[in-house]
């Protein structure tokens, strides 16, 4: 029997991302039990079967939902019916004052994976997002006008984390799921019209296959990928330009007054979210404002941040100080 061209790409994907895993590597999965989730985790199990890695799943709960505690059990359960070594799941509080809880959850996630990588050394963290995601990254950059950087979408890999599925279909991931008969979960959140993510999903994506013709979803990820390299490498420039304008905790008025301005602005959002400014909150107006305390300065006191943070020109120096 032929492999479905669903189950296939999913597979091909993380095979891909994987290639310089060797033989004993353990790899950790986050699962939500959604169908891009569950899709990434079975996948790996199957491509760890003949690479002999160690495949740990771990599922989070972030309390904000009714019965999302059992929910958690119960991908657990899925988890471990799939084949993974070992099924974790982790409980958090969402409590982030001065962010979004979506920025707040977002950051508790992280922080438990990446306490999971540490305890098993793993080599990577996998994270389940697609190329309709990616769309909609791009999509909500553009419509904040946050620059290169948001339209560059989400990285596919950082530190320990990887996106294998940046180049697979949301109706791929579920499809494939269909085929294994993994019965997956469905965020009501993705659908609540509250929440901006949830509109372009729902409404704007559509409207816009629907008037401009199909393959929007994968003209705005192919953006994303053309503009990722030209973002990295102007980010790059940008680190060495914030380390030569350090002094202490603050920096060089007159050396950030010198640099081009595509590289002081990321050398000034850089050190925001250094400082505790929430990256998913901090937009490109926030950063026009406070390049105004080097560029357009006339005696203004500061500029207020997202995560409770300012920025304040004093003496010369350019600081980021909590409020």
């Amino acid at each position: 029997m032929s492999l479905h061209p669903s189950l296939a790409a999913v597979r091909v994907a993380v095979r891909r991302s994987l290639t310089d895993l060797g033989p004993g590597d353990t790899v950790v999965v986050a699962c939500s039990g959604g169908a891009d989730s569950l899709a990434l985790l079975a996948a790996t199990v199957f491509e760890a079967e003949r690479a002999t890695w160690q495949v740990i799943g771990a599922t989070v709960d972030h309390g904000l939902q009714d019965g999302s505690a059992e929910r958690a059990d119960r991908v657990a359960g899925q988890m471990r019916e799939i084949g993974v070594a070992e099924s974790l799941t982790a409980s958090v509080t969402v409590d982030a004052p001065g962010i979004g809880p979506e920025a707040a959850a977002r950051e508790a996630r992280y922080a438990v994976l990446g306490e999971i990588a540490e305890r098993y050394s793993a080599r990577a963290v996998l994270l389940g997002h697609t190329l309709d995601d990616q769309a909609e990254t791009v999509l909500l950059g553009l419509t904040r006008g946050a620059g290169g950087r948001a339209l560059a979408g989400m990285r596919r890999g950082f530190e320990v984390y990887r996106r294998p599925l940046l180049d697979v279909t949301r109706l791929d991931t579920e499809t494939a799921c269909l085929a294994e008969g993994l019965e997956f979960w469905t965020d009501p959140h993705n659908s609540d019209q509250r929440f901006t993510r949830a509109r372009v999903r729902t409404t704007v994506m559509p409207l816009l296959e629907r008037e401009l013709g199909p393959g929007v979803a994968a003209t705005l990820a192919r953006t994303a990928d053309r503009l990722r390299a030209d973002s990295e490498y102007l980010d790059a420039v940008a680190d060495a330009a914030h380390a030569s304008a350090g002094e202490g905790d603050a920096l060089s008025v007159s050396a950030l007054a010198a640099m081009p301005d595509p590289i002081r602005t990321r050398v000034l959002r850089s050190a925001a979210v250094a400082a505790g400014s929430p990256s998913s909150e901090l937009f490109h107006s926030h950063v026009t404002e406070v390049d105004r305390l080097v560029t357009d300065w006339h005696g203004q006191k500061w500029v207020d941040l997202p995560g409770h943070l300012r920025a304040v020109r004093h003496a010369g120096l350019l600081a980021f100080e909590v409020q």
